[in-house]
C-alpha cells in the first residue's frame, strides 16, 4: 500500500467513526429539540428537574420571547411555568395543557403553535 493509500484509508476510518458518533448524538438531539414557525423548544433534565424551554426567535412571530415549563425529575409533581428555564416560578399547573397555554401566552402565540420535542411529550402525566 502506498503512503497516500494509507492516508486515504485512515481518513475513511476516521470519517466513519465521526459519522457514527454524529448519528448517535443527532438521534438524541432530535428527540430533545423541535422547531416550527420561529419557535424553538428544547427539553433537558438537570438537577432534579425536567425542563421544556421555548424561545420565540422573532422570525415572523413578533419580538423575541422565552418561556419554560419545569417538573420534578420523577414526573409526578405539578408543572411550574417560568419566564425562562432559570427564572422564578410564575404559576403551577396539574395539567400539561394548562402549562402549555400559559407558556404560549408568555410567547404571544397559540398553544397549538408550540413544538413539543418527543422526549417531553409525557410531561404532566
Amino acid at each position: 500500500m502506498t503512503e497516500s493509500e494509507d492516508e486515504a484509508e485512515s481518513g475513511t476510518e476516521t470519517g466513519t467513526e465521526a459519522a457514527a458518533e454524529g448519528e448517535s448524538n443527532g438521534t438524541d438531539a432530535d428527540t430533545r429539540t423541535a422547531e416550527t414557525d420561529g419557535i424553538a423548544a428544547t427539553y433537558e433534565e438537570t438537577g432534579g428537574e425536567r425542563i421544556l424551554a421555548f424561545e420565540r426567535t422573532g422570525a415572523g412571530t413578533g419580538p423575541r420571547a422565552t418561556a419554560a415549563i419545569a417538573q420534578n425529575i420523577e414526573g409526578y409533581a405539578m408543572l411550574k411555568v417560568r419566564p425562562r428555564p432559570d427564572g422564578d416560578e410564575l404559576e403551577r399547573y396539574y395539567g400539561f395543557d394548562m402549562a402549555l397555554d400559559h407558556a404560549a401566552e408568555l410567547l404571544g402565540v397559540s398553544p397549538h403553535d408550540l413544538p413539543i420535542p418527543e422526549a417531553a411529550e409525557d410531561m404532566g402525566m
